[in-house]
């Protein structure tokens, strides 16, 4: 059984089921070792990079593993793809599971399994990884949706932190009506409103419908000819979340290009807090993502500041 530190904080991505369900996962592990109510904060990936870690133990989950999270005393669980390598932190890592199914099997050996959690980190599993040939995906994906409805925060409070009461929630019924009902629609209208951001990536406007089953039929069935599709985002305090899919692996290193992170299909990032309309996001990710080319005879001085300015408009 892996001996874990005591954590001042537990940290998760703030904008899926797969970090609710392991914040949460990882909050009642901690109490049951630790006896302790540990504080738990979320965040979405840009916020995350820029917050400093004041703490000397923390864990982490939901989060892709980066050299700044190797220190002694902290853990990271998680399932995105990364090139560091963990010297002094306890890295638990697997590509082929969410992190809510990794935090679920630190919490068994603790006796803290139980039918309906099952049953729910397996929804979680098959809806976070996309798994769409799996029986229960079309539920599991009202379940993810959940999250996208009603936002993080408001549905950690709806159940009072008790993740069972997740488990054939009233409000299911809503995302099972909006699935009949506005999927369909929505893909209807959305096919007809995809807006060219670069010769590879198309903007996906939405107004009806989970928007990652849409995008997911756009890309299967190749009903656009971009192969990277974005969608946007605006929360309550005005930042402009992007998410971007794809089929091949594309997502990811655009999401890198603005600061973000994710899976090589199913990626993310945070615009700027100084662009905060859909219609600015759409300007910007466009100069973004079409650099202006150097001029000709451009003596190497000048493509250098070209390329720092472009770095700057990233920032």
């Amino acid at each position: 059984m892996l001996a874990l530190p005591k954590p001042e904080v537990i940290i998760t991505h703030e904008s899926d089921l797969d970090g609710l369900i392991s914040g949460l996962l990882l909050k009642r592990l901690a109490r049951h070792l630790f006896a302790a109510d540990v504080p738990m904060e979320a965040y979405h990936n840009h916020n995350w990079r820029q917050r400093s870690l004041r703490e000397k133990s923390a864990w982490v989950c939901d989060m892709t593993f980066e050299e700044r999270l190797d220190r002694p005393e902290w853990v990271v669980i998680d399932h995105h793809a990364t090139e560091a390598a963990a010297k002094n932190a306890i890295f638990i890592h697997d590509l082929a599971k969410s992190a809510g199914l990794l935090s679920y099997e630190l919490c068994q050996p603790h006796g803290l399994g139980s039918p309906q959690l099952d049953r729910l980190i397996h929804l979680s599993n098959v809806s976070d990884l996309f798994l769409e040939d799996d029986p229960d995906f079309e539920i599991a994906s009202d379940y993810a949706n959940l999250v996208k409805s009603y936002q993080f925060w408001n549905l950690c409070e709806l159940i009072d932190g008790e993740l069972e009461r997740l488990l054939d929630h009233p409000l299911l019924e809503v995302m099972a009506v909006k699935r009949r009902v506005e999927d369909p629609l929505g893909y209807e209208w959305s096919q007809k409103n995809v807006t060219e951001l670069s010769p590879t990536v198309g903007f996906v406007d939405t107004v009806v419908g989970n928007i990652n089953l849409i995008v997911h039929q756009l890309l299967e069935r190749k009903a656009t000819n971009y192969p990277v599709l974005v969608t946007l985002f605006r929360k309550a305090n005005g930042l402009i979340i992007v998410s971007l899919r794809s089929r091949n692996g594309e997502a990811i290193k655009i999401a890198e290009r603005l600061q973000g992170g994710g899976h090589a299909n199913a990626a993310g990032a945070t615009l700027p807090r100084s662009v905060q309309q859909i219609p600015d996001a759409v300007r910007y990710l466009k100069q973004v993502l079409n650099p202006p080319p150097p001029p000709k005879d451009a003596p190497l001085n000048s493509l250098e500041s070209l390329l720092d300015g472009i770095e700057l408009a990233k920032k």
